[in-house]
């Protein structure tokens, strides 16, 4: 085979065929008969693969009827997305290998198994091949070329598929995103002309949005395989861990002006927990890449621009248990033709490579297929022997006030078949307290140790300062979450009790029983915001603590924290049977335990009628959306309060601002984004809604704009001039790209008596940040509720530079603006929805933001 250096191209060929008269030939390899008997995708969904960009709903019509006409063929759903589409796996393979299924699936379990390995007839079974296609639903060449791939192995007659097929498990998954995809389709097909139109300014190669690449709750599901927030990655990583396989592809779109981009990528920006030998048999498998491009004139890179570090991605997951991940990066069309530099990119070019590389990831499978199980079987040696090596012995990790974090973490853990168990016995260690039952212990001498060492380990050092996306994700800091790590001497197996391999969801009671004068109820509990919200859409009427006070229950004497919530029965126009039976299902489904206060009178501390009880209002809420404004950061928080909070959101479009009545708003929303678009008018109205008594959330770069407008009196921390450093031009780029943080973890101090840090017991916490807004603390200290400290980087990549600036810098700022308040947050408290451990900080803003003193804002 060529060497791949020897192949490396720069520029696109243009294809030499009208995508309106394509044929299902120009995709398929020459010299292959196929069965008459299985049906072409055109004969199902009514169009030539490319002629059109296909619809879910069809994408899975033919999808079913392929696995009822070909014995070579079973279709499975897997999951269901937010908007209900299914998610499917075909399992292709001979008739023989069919039969046999559960035992190849076993056998394949074994090679994990460094006990029974050696024992394994490896030349007998075949190798397994998991192809993914488009995870971006408007990089919609993947799974157009999902139909293509799917009728080959199905229909594709002769010695050589035969041979393929009985040494080979392909498992295809034709679109990992069916909302997006269908998002996306719809828009380009309803900009389709009969005469072809290729100029970029057409509407078609513009989405409007927030396009086509994300999920219904506009994430991005590509970077969700470690988190496994969706439905659509709960149920991949399911069926990923019961296979496990060999090799697992990607297949994903890059800038129209590029040309096609198969790993591996960038050398020094290989995660250094991923054996060399995975990039070694990536660069083989490669080589085969290069065979079957060449063959149909394709260009082609790699080495460049893509790197194989966050373990979060779904190239990069399979790399840490044994799989090699491949991604697959085309040249873009956006539409159905478009100019780009190169010349015209036609669809059915794209699809094509697609679909070509899907036939070389197959060959490589069964060219290497003995150097594939020997690298799954050795990598678990491998980790086996570094396990019995590492002097952790385990983890400890839980929060004793929070259940519902515990559960969170645990149910991650548990979904990528790591081993954690219950704690059998109260722990005191490394300056942490443990309760029995309230953490879990993780011990490290397990299957899937690299998994494990890489979501604990804290990173500062790297060898490359450019980062395709974050540079850390430590799991302990992303959900607030005490934990220690034991050495051999302080690891007792007596420690661990029941294994926890389906978490439950905690539920909370009722201590005391039914109440005649009050209910009360702690902030720290994760699903304390739901509970409160529940009781208030009811008309319960609510207040806060904001001292800390003592009483009595049924159990003894409890001290109740800063955030209690205070339900007193005499105030209540909702009777006291339906409050009770409220409180019940806040114990069941939101985990909480409510207090019984059978007096107003407190033991210590404020009584139930203080003042410093404040009355709570109901959050009525809308964040601004459209054109400018990060899909990604408003999804986060749309997805936050109506999948856990089940609290409603209004999306406002941002031109809709000056035409809208604000007063039936009491909090908005403004995360990352552009707002010096907004009129005049719409700017007036805000103001003067934030005047009268509203309370404004701003986020990233949202905080600047506020700045800017007046609503929010910040200062930029200010860089000094470093002197004119020459930087030779081919360092341009890396050189500004190491000033930006691609996303770190640092951190912070806090005040536990503001408001906005109810419901957290330590004074510093650790904060996510992929931003370079650098605020100074402002004048009035008790503004900054939430800063950095004087050396606050955790984990993660930060340049010498940034790391001066961000020293003892603010996190959260709170301005006053008339009657309103003005809460900033420089960083994202819903990262991705998995940093659980400052999503509490938000749901502080919408249900205590309006409360903060005057005297406490700036």
């Amino acid at each position: 085979m060529k060497s791949l250096l020897q192949s490396i191209a720069l520029i696109l060929i243009v294809p030499a065929i009208a995508f309106s008269q394509v044929q299902l030939d120009y995709y398929l390899p020459e010299g292959v008969n196929y069965n008459p008997d299985i049906p072409t995708p055109k004969e199902v969904v009514g169009h030539e693969v490319g002629e059109w960009h296909i619809t879910h709903d069809k994408l899975v019509q033919y999808m079913y009827a392929l696995a009822e006409s070909s014995d070579r063929v079973t279709i499975q759903e897997y999951a269901r997305t937010y908007e209900n589409r299914p998610l499917l796996v075909l399992t292709i393979t001979s008739p023989d290998n069919h039969s046999s299924i559960d035992q190849i699936k076993s056998n394949q379990s074994l090679l994990r198994n460094p006990e029974r390995s050696g024992n394994l007839d490896l030349e007998s079974m075949p190798v397994i091949v998991n192809m993914g296609f488009s995870v971006h639903g408007n990089e919609a060449s993947g799974s157009n070329a999902s139909l293509v791939s799917a009728y080959h192995f199905a229909a594709a007659q002769g010695d050589e598929i035969e041979e393929t097929l009985s040494n080979t498990v392909i498992l295809l998954d034709p679109s990992f995103n069916p909302d997006g995809l269908q998002r996306f389709s719809t828009w380009v097909n309803m900009h389709k002309s009969a005469t072809t139109v290729s100029d970029p300014a057409s509407r078609e190669f513009g989405e409007v949005w927030p396009g086509g690449r994300t999920n219904h709750y506009w994430f991005d599901l590509n970077r969700d395989w470690m988190p496994v927030v969706h439905p659509e990655s709960r149920g991949r990583i399911k069926m990923y861990q019961e296979w496990k396989p060999h090799v697992l592809t990607d297949h994903h779109e890059m800038g129209t002006n590029s040309t096609f981009f198969f790993q591996p990528g960038i050398p020094s920006r290989t995660h250094p927990l991923t054996p060399q030998r995975n990039q070694d048999l990536t660069a083989a498998i490669g080589e085969y890449h290069a065979d079957e491009l060449d063959e149909i004139q394709s260009l082609y890179y790699t080495k460049e621009s893509f790197d194989d570090f966050y373990y979060g991605k779904g190239s990069t997951y399979p790399d840490i248990f044994g799989t090699i991940g491949i991604l697959f990066e085309q040249a873009s069309s956006r539409g159905h033709a478009q100019e780009s530099e190169h010349g015209v990119v036609e669809f059915p070019f794209g699809v094509r490579n697609q679909f070509r590389t899907s036939l070389s990831t197959v060959k490589a499978a069964n060219g290497l297929r003995m150097e594939l199980h020997n690298n799954m079987r050795e990598f678990y040696r491998e980790v086996q022997q570094e396990a019995s090596r590492s002097s952790v012995k385990a983890f400890v990790i839980g929060d004793t006030y929070d259940s519902g974090k515990n559960y969170h973490f645990a149910d991650l853990m548990s979904r990528h078949n790591v081993e954690l168990y219950e704690l059998a016995q109260n722990l005191e260690v490394g300056g942490e307290s443990f309760e029995q039952g309230k953490a879990w212990v993780i011990p490290v001498e397990q299957t899937e140790y690299k998994f494990i060492e890489a979501m604990f380990e804290q990173r500062t050092e790297f060898t490359d300062s450019l980062f395709y996306d974050v540079s850390t994700w430590t799991l302990p800091s992303a959900f607030n979450l005490p934990h220690v790590e034991l050495n051999q001497r302080q690891f007792d197996s007596n420690l661990m009790g029941d294994r926890v391999e389906s978490p439950e969801k905690p539920s909370g009671q009722i201590v005391g029983g039914r109440s005649n004068y009050a209910y009360a109820f702690e902030w720290d509990e994760y699903y304390a915001p739901r509970a409160l919200y529940r009781l208030q859409e009811l008309g319960v009427r609510t207040q806060a603590a904001f001292q800390k006070f003592q009483s009595v229950v049924s159990t003894g004497a409890k001290e109740f924290n800063y955030g209690t919530i205070v339900v007193p029965l005499g105030i209540q126009d909702v009777d006291e049977a339906t409050i009770f039976r409220t409180m019940q299902e806040v114990a069941e489904e939101d985990g909480v335990d409510v207090y019984n206060l059978r007096t107003g009178l407190a033991a210590s501390g404020v009584d139930l009628g203080s003042p410093n009880l404040n009355a709570l209002e109901k959050p009525s809420i809308a964040i601004l959306v459209g054109s400018g404004v990060s899909n990604l950061e408003a999804g986060e928080v749309w997805h936050q309060l109506d999948q856990r909070y089940k609290i409603p959101i209004t999306l406002l479009e941002k031109d809709r601002v000056g035409r809208t009545d604000l007063n039936r708003y009491n909090r908005l929303v403004l995360v990352n984004g552009r707002y010096g678009d907004l009129s005049e008018s719409a700017k007036a109205d805000l103001k003067s809604w934030v005047r009268a008594g509203g309370t404004l959330i701003v986020q990233k770069s949202a905080v600047n704009w506020a700045i800017s407008e007046g609503l929010l009196n910040a200062e930029r921390v200010e860089e000094e001039s470093s002197g004119n450093r020459r930087i030779a031009y081919e360092d341009l780029s890396a050189a500004r790209g190491a000033q930006g943080i691609g996303g770190s973890i640092f951190e912070a101090n806090l005040d536990m008596t503001n408001p906005l840090m109810f419901g957290y017991r330590n004074d510093s916490m650790h904060i996510f940040r992929n931003s370079t807004t650098f605020l100074q603390i402002t004048e009035n200290q008790a503004a900054t509720p939430l800063y950095l400290t004087s050396n606050p980087l955790v984990s993660g990549y930060i340049s010498d530079d940034n790391r001066e600036l961000i020293k003892n810098t603010a996190s959260i700022m709170v301005g006053s603006y008339g009657s309103g308040r003005v809460i900033g947050f420089v960083d994202n408290p819903n990262f991705r929805a998995f940093w659980f451990g400052t999503n509490k900080l938000f749901a502080n803003a919408l249900f205590f933001g309006d409360q903060i003193s005057r005297s406490a804002a700036n």
